[in-house]
């Protein structure tokens, strides 16, 4: 490439979220700002809070999964049995966004070279659920119908599936990619909570930029749901209850209120999203249609020696890199899409982070108060969001932020008709403070 650096072009988007597992059902929703927090129901109504971000369109059928050749679907098929929820998700936005790319990995395509196309997931730490040791523990019960442990090696461990844990390894979702489509290139997995999709884009940026691949397929899967791990959550982190009436169902998706006065915590939720990045240089020469330029990325963990973190001076490191490395200015900034939590604490120091580094009037909005926190999914999905934005010319809204903090001193964009700019910069950050962004443009943007 004689020094070259190449352009990161992106060509394709897949999803599967609360609002849909489509770009046109998700763009609906927040276009007409359409929440997908619902109510919280079986298997879940002892977990300490009533509503939830669920994706239930995804049911884990085939049919989810988008259009594929006879023997790819089979196979994606057979191995479904060895992938949990989280998963599942993660391995269905990523065959959608190579749908939505028109992105050919056959053998027989003349622009397909399988050690050019990698594959690259954020993905939560992910516990498996105690139904899979249902059957060994009862058959440890004793007379008296207590466990006896001392009966486990024998009697409890043969009835557990020896594949289990396969379900719950957070690298399969780029292992399944990479092997259902013979992809022979860069090939990583991270596992840094609400962190992680931006990394990943970051990550395969870098990539890219070097020469490593033409393609990358970059994916982001995660939940917050779940039978046990919410509890944990619940004691750890600051959740919204929400309230649930059958006599009004809308009552339940005004959970999630970032940066509002009377926000009370984040929103349990679960999904998936993935996007294609190529080259320009590639993309062009297979005719792909381009949606937006993959422009720089970064992160910063930042805490102090109790571990106590800081969430306003990792954002505020980001987003001087992001503009450090692109030499824009703040006032060349279109939008921010927050990490928007709905937090007392973590929306407070994000807007103190965006007014100290990009002013109080640059426009800014949180798609959590749509889908919640989806976790390592959540990054990504919302990402798409903005890019829908600069698709379709106009913001998003950021819902039920109704009556806007006055300590937050930042330009949330409540209301339809606002320019989203010709690039936007998408944050997220972990409860211990590790902070990641990218900066992403319009099709043309450089």
């Amino acid at each position: 490439m004689s020094g070259v650096v190449p352009s990161v072009v992106i060509t394709g988007y897949g999803l599967i979220s609360p609002l849909g597992n489509s770009p046109e059902s998700y763009w609906s929703a927040l276009r007409e700002g359409r929440g997908g927090v619902t109510a919280l129901g079986s298997p879940y109504e002892l977990l300490p809070t009533k509503v939830a971000g669920q994706a239930r369109e995804f049911t884990g059928d085939i049919a989810n999964f988008g259009e594929m050749e006879k023997t790819l679907q089979r196979t994606v098929k057979k191995g479904l049995k060895l992938m949990c929820r989280d998963i599942q998700m993660g391995v269905a936005a990523g065959q959608l966004a190579i749908n939505h790319a028109n992105l050919s990995t056959a053998s027989t395509d003349p622009h397909v070279q399988r050690d050019r196309i990698g594959v690259l997931y954020g993905c939560d730490h992910i516990l498996s659920i105690p139904e899979e040791f249902v059957d060994g523990i009862k058959a440890c019960l004793d007379s008296d119908g207590k466990f006896d442990f001392s009966l486990w090696p024998e009697k409890g461990l043969p009835k557990v599936d020896p594949l289990w844990l396969l379900k719950y390894l957070p690298n399969m979702p780029a292992c399944h990619m990479a092997i259902y489509h013979d992809l022979h290139g860069p090939n990583n997995s991270l596992t840094v909570r609400e962190a992680s999709s931006n990394m990943a884009l970051a990550e395969a940026l870098c990539t890219l930029t070097r020469g490593s691949a033409d393609v990358m397929i970059v994916g982001g899967t995660g939940s917050r749901i779940h039978t046990s791990r919410s509890v944990h959550l619940a004691l750890q982190e600051q959740i919204a209850v929400g309230e649930c009436d059958d006599r009004d169902p809308s009552m339940a998706s005004r959970a999630c209120r970032p940066f509002d006065s009377h926000r009370s915590g984040m929103v349990l939720a679960e999904g998936a999203g993935a996007i294609v990045l190529e080259t320009r240089s590639h993309a062009e020469a297979r005719s792909a249609r381009i949606l937006g330029t993959m422009v720089a990325g970064a992160s910063a963990a930042v805490a102090d020696s109790r571990g106590v973190p800081n969430y306003r001076r990792a954002f505020e490191i980001v987003i001087q890199s992001l503009l450090r490395q692109t030499g824009l200015k703040p006032n060349d900034i279109g939008h921010v899409n927050a990490h928007g939590l709905g937090t007392t604490t973590c929306d407070l120091q994000e807007a103190e982070a965006i007014e100290a580094v990009l002013g109080s009037q640059i426009p800014v909005v949180a798609a959590k108060s749509y889908i919640g926190n989806l976790g390592a999914g959540g990054g990504m999905v919302e990402a798409i969001g903005s890019l829908l934005s600069l698709e379709h010319g106009e913001l998003f809204r950021t819902i039920n932020c109704e009556q806007p903090d006055p300590m937050c001193r930042i330009n949330v964009v409540n209301r339809p008709g606002v320019a989203p700019g010709r690039c936007f910069i998408n944050l997220n950050i972990t409860p211990q403070g590790q902070a990641s962004g990218v900066l992403i443009g319009d099709p043309s943007f450089s």
